[in-house]
């Protein structure tokens, strides 16, 4: 009985039926549901499991290098280091697991939720979409939607940003009269695929952390992916639309009357669309420029002296921590450019940081479960299933595992962190034959379905959109299922045709 409690398999089951017990059944808040099911994995892991984990942390490990050759590397951890994990408690391994995430991800969700409420604020969100309608025009005006809420989704939660175009595609229905669906699903295509794929949002942050992908890598892949899956999203919206309407009703934001008020809104109040998308688009340049740079004198045997006295200022302002603080920075200055007020400035960063630190701490303590999975003995299995499983096989075992986590407790987050931990074994061993960052989009895409009533998602598109939970049913959750799959067919091309290794 006791060698079968501790088989890395019956452990890993063990954790992630506490998680979903936990915030099904017992409607825990994820972060206590994932930190209970951290130390559980961690009690069960015997000593001798764990001396396994810390002699392959002592063992030198070697680096893939561009050119196709091997460079080794040092040990990961010292010999005090590693006696001094085996002789650890359960509580200490899971905290270290907990602050390991944090630091790798505190700030940079801290930033992004100053830099989304900033946008919000300023009207800068409102100068996105607008601006994109006025481009493609209101007889493309999904198409406006889909992108504005990708474009936002990048560093604002997908729940704000529904909150913040569902207004917008009201007044579109009342100008227009028709494809109230069509708009409501169009801004769900958008903003729910960059929600799991592109950084600097929690899932696919943390993904990228466990399995070791750079963060610019994580979001152009995630772009790509997310761009294809959300226009077939687009796609299917156009074509229920036809098939179903969905009247305008009263819901908790706005009245219909409201609606009307907020639609006359002056031009002259929002900032310019190049100030607008600065606080996407910075981070975005500055990490790029950080990775041309590196690779430029990786690559060079004598670089250029000026460039080489810029080396450390573009080592400092491309670290992916700085870019988003500079942008958080620009965010904030847009901020009291349109109201003057700073304490206006002082409540919208106070609430940005409130709700950044709920998520925080859920990713956190789910950095730490996975810890504790890694350290279960579950690498050794994975590497078995590798063995036995042809290579692009591993992405749809990724995304059906990531699927069914997210189908059962709904988080699309908790889903991606609690299959990134389980799968990381893959990407950190180098034995994939493509990119790791494939293994990162498929988990992102699994994400995607099945949204249904146990996703909170689900409930904020019902409620603000109007729509009833038959026709959310009808809509948004086949559209799910559609994405998702759209996704994973895009990652799968990707990696049969540039495995990028």
């Amino acid at each position: 009985m006791t060698a079968f409690f501790s088989h890395p398999v019956t452990i890993l089951m063990i954790g992630i039926v506490i998680v979903l017990v936990g915030i099904l059944w017992l409607r825990l808040h994820a972060f206590l549901a994932l930190l209970l099911a951290g130390i559980t994995v961690a009690m069960l892991t015997p000593e001798a499991t764990l001396q396994q984990y810390a002699d392959k942390q002592l063992q030198p490990a070697a680096r893939k290098m561009p050119d196709g050759t091997s460079k080794p590397t040092p040990p990961k951890w010292t010999e005090s280091q590693a006696k001094k994990f085996v002789k650890s408690t359960a509580p200490q391994r899971v905290a270290s697991g907990f602050g390991e995430t944090c630091g790798k991800i505190g700030i940079l969700i801290a930033m992004a939720a100053i830099i989304g409420k900033c946008l919000l604020d300023s009207g800068a969100a409102d100068r996105v979409v607008r601006s994109t309608l006025r481009v493609v025009g209101e007889a493309r005006a999904g198409v406006a939607f889909m992108a504005s809420g990708f474009l936002l989704s990048i560093p604002v939660f997908f729940d704000t940003v529904f909150y913040l175009m569902i207004p917008l595609g009201k007044a579109m229905r009342l100008r227009t009269g028709a494809n109230y669906l069509l708009f409501i699903l169009a801004i769900v295509a958008g903003g729910a695929m960059a929600h799991s794929l592109v950084p600097p949002t929690p899932g696919p942050l943390v993904v990228a952390d466990l399995l070791e992908v750079s963060i610019l890598d994580m979001i152009m892949g995630g772009c790509i992916v997310g761009l294809f899956a959300s226009s077939a999203g687009y796609l299917f919206a156009r074509w229920i639309n036809r098939r179903m309407e969905i009247p305008l009703r009263d819901a908790p934001d706005a009245s219909i009357e409201q609606l009307k008020e907020m639609s006359s809104r002056s031009e002259d109040e929002l900032p310019p669309f190049w100030l607008a998308v600065m606080p996407i688009v910075l981070p975005v340049a500055l990490i790029a420029l950080g990775t041309a740079t590196k690779t430029y004198f990786d690559n060079t045997a004598e670089p250029a002296a000026w460039l080489l006295s810029l080396k450390p200022l573009i080592a400092t302002l491309s670290d992916k921590n700085m870019a988003l603080i500079l942008a958080a920075a620009i965010s904030m200055l847009m901020l009291i450019r349109q109201q003057p007020d700073k304490k206006k400035l002082a409540e919208a960063v106070q609430h940005a940081l409130a709700g950044g630190g709920i998520i925080i701490l859920i990713t956190s303590a789910g950095g730490g479960f996975g810890a504790a999975i890694r350290q279960s003995g579950i690498a050794e299995l994975i590497a078995t299933m590798q063995d036995n499983v042809q290579p692009l096989m591993i992405l749809p075992i990724a995304f059906l595992i990531t699927m069914l986590i997210r189908t059962a407790q709904g988080s699309a987050t908790v889903a991606m962190i609690t299959a990134g931990s389980v799968l990381a074994p893959l990407a950190l061993e180098g034995n994939l034959p493509f990119h790791s960052v494939y293994l990162a989009l498929a988990i992102g895409c699994g994400s995607k379905p099945i949204a249904w009533m146990a996703d909170s998602g689900f409930w904020v598109i019902c409620k603000m959109s109007g729509m009833t939970e038959q026709e959310a049913l009808k809509t948004i959750t086949p559209m799910s299922v559609v994405m998702g799959f759209s996704g994973l067919a895009i990652t799968l091309l990707g990696a049969s045709l540039f495995p990028l290794v």
